[in-house]
């Protein structure tokens, strides 16, 4: 049975106090008035998806799921978007709004402007994330979408859109952050003599895009393998046009393939992957852009796995996250069936609940209150 209850709780103090915009000191994130910001965020996704709008305005007017963001206590939305979404603007379906009507008839991106209208008028911080370049679900090693291109939108589109997009966004200091791309596969290599698959390569190109569209944007930057392994970053760093405006994204999920005895020895291997940055220069903050794990917290090695992933979270304050995902209900997609219960979702499937209380009280054991 799905257990969902209503938090209340006011605007969170990170909400109020922070100053966008965003830049980076050695490995921190401060906001415009010096204070250090850890980003605390949840993945939105749908913008990215085949009904090309943000779940969940099919259940409820937008200002009520914003309200529950801000119930959740988190201070940013990371906001997955598809290259075809952008290029293509498209109508959504009239069912995947239906709750909000003043959307209906609307573009795609006429949509997202007013949702990130809406969250920055609640303070909450938005990180664009290019998710995928056709819009679908992620991730597979066949869809399609695995490096920063494909056939149908190739490399010159990937930067058009990403300097269009921050150009979009430039008088709107809540929107902080360009997510480059989304989970690079095992073809994506870290440098090396093939311009095709040099990831490195393309995101200072990708990063000098966003910072012609927008100079105030933090540039997040994944790895090859999903952005589970960052080996050769501190050797081969990236590059910024503009200084103090880096941050490398790791993912972590549960593998079974991997399992950890103890919380030590998970911060271990994930230390010879990821964490080893923090220790050495160029220093650049980190920013987990993804986790997650089952709704009830009841899944076995799954949620032992999470319960050890917020430990490491808690004990080391410079790391900040964003939970995938929000969403209480599926988009349509491979594998997906649209309205069906989004398991790793914080929000139940009518939105109007918090179906995971178990997960945002641990979120609430990790977040820290901006230094004054």
């Amino acid at each position: 049975m799905l257990m969902a209850i209503s938090i209340t709780a006011a605007t969170p103090a990170q909400q109020i106090l922070i100053a966008p915009p965003l830049h980076t000191e050695s490995y921190h994130i401060l906001d415009s008035a010096g204070h250090t910001i850890r980003l605390t965020s949840v993945n939105w996704y749908g913008f990215d998806q085949k009904e090309y709008v943000a779940g969940g305005l099919d259940h409820v007017p937008v200002a009520q799921i914003i309200q529950k963001i801000s119930e959740i206590g988190v201070n940013s939305v990371r906001l997955p978007w598809a290259n075809e979404t952008f290029e293509h603007d498209p109508v959504p379906p009239a069912y995947a709004v239906s709750a909000n009507p003043q959307f209906k008839g609307m573009r795609a991106m006429q949509i997202m402007d007013a949702v990130i209208a809406a969250l920055a008028e609640a303070h909450i911080m938005v990180i664009l994330d290019n998710h995928v370049s056709r819009a679908d679900w992620c991730c597979s090693e066949d869809d399609g979408n695995g490096l920063w291109y494909n056939a149908e939108y190739p490399e010159s589109h990937w930067l058009d859109d990403w300097k269009a997009m921050a150009h979009r966004y430039r008088n709107q200091p809540w929107v902080v952050g360009a997510d480059l791309r989304n989970e690079l596969r095992s073809s994506a290599a870290w440098g090396g003599s093939d311009p095709k698959h040099d990831w490195h390569a393309a995101a200072e190109r990708g990063a000098k895009a966003v910072l012609a569209g927008n100079p105030r944007l933090l540039i997040m930057v994944e790895s090859p393998e999903y952005s589970t392994n960052f080996t050769g970053f501190d050797k081969l760093p990236v590059k910024l046009l503009i200084p103090h405006r880096l941050v490398y994204s790791p993912h972590a999920y549960y593998d079974q393939r991997h399992t950890f005895a103890t919380s030590e020895e998970m911060k271990q291997v994930y230390d010879t992957r990821v964490g080893f940055l923090l220790h050495t220069k160029p220093a650049v903050p980190l920013w987990i852009g993804e986790f997650g794990t089952c709704q009830d917290l009841d899944c076995g090695a799954n949620a032992v796995w999470f319960r050890m992933f917020t430990k490491l979270l808690q004990d080391n304050s410079q790391l900040s996250w964003s939970y995938w995902a929000l969403n209480g209900t599926q988009s349509s997609g491979a594998s997906r069936k649209y309205n069906t219960v989004e398991t790793y979702g914080l929000l139940s499937p009518d939105y109007k609940n918090i179906a995971a209380p178990k997960i945002v009280e641990l979120f609430r054991t990790i977040e820290t209150p901006p230094s004054p």
